[in-house]
């Protein structure tokens, strides 16, 4: 197993402090008592809180942007590029949760460059799925409702997975990307 560096001890136990009490409750303080360290000594690993935020949204929005790039340039129908997202989706909140309520909760904290490229990512996976959506309509595969409707009712329910996945105990990942998959396909075909 790899040993983990300083920083990425700091990242991670901030992320479970900022998935508890929301980015803004938790102090420097916190993620150094919570370390069992003096706070002056995080600074010898980062600069401060929105350096920890940035590289925690930034991880899992880059998983999220290189999971539909993927699934874009497949050949394969409409429906089989949504149950790849949708899969893709629930692997990257099983081995990300906390990263994912930092991602959902916390993202309007970032600041400049880092806001600007969260935004621009999630514009353009909202966008790619919409476009996979509007294929399976035009080519007959999905009940042609309303993309928009379609794109809110997976995206909500893939998004708040998390939160649902922490307070049930955690499924099995194979079963969970099954049975969801099967929920939400069945429900547009």
């Amino acid at each position: 197993m790899k040993n983990s560096t300083r920083k990425e001890e700091i990242i991670s136990v901030a992320s479970r402090l900022f998935n508890e009490k929301g980015f803004q409750a938790v102090s420097m303080r916190d993620i150094a008592t919570a370390m069992n360290i003096k706070a002056a000594s995080l600074y010898n690993h980062i600069s401060g809180k929105q350096q920890i935020l940035s590289e925690i949204i930034l991880e899992v929005a880059k998983a999220f942007t290189i999971g539909m790039e993927k699934v874009c340039a497949k050949d394969i129908s409409a429906i089989e590029k949504i149950k790849m997202v949708i899969e893709m989706h629930i692997a990257i909140t099983v081995s990300h949760s906390e990263a994912l309520a930092a991602l959902n909760n916390d993202w309007m904290h970032l600041e400049g460059p880092d806001l600007n490229a969260v935004v621009k990512m999630r514009e353009e996976y909202e966008e790619n799925f919409r476009s996979i959506i509007k294929q399976g309509i035009h080519a007959g595969e999905i009940s042609p409702n309303h993309p928009e409707v379609i794109l809110f009712s997976i995206l909500s329910t893939l998004r708040t997975l998390y939160l649902w996945n922490q307070k049930r105990g955690k499924l099995d990942v194979n079963i969970l990307k099954k049975d969801m998959v099967s929920v939400l396909i069945k429900g547009i075909v």
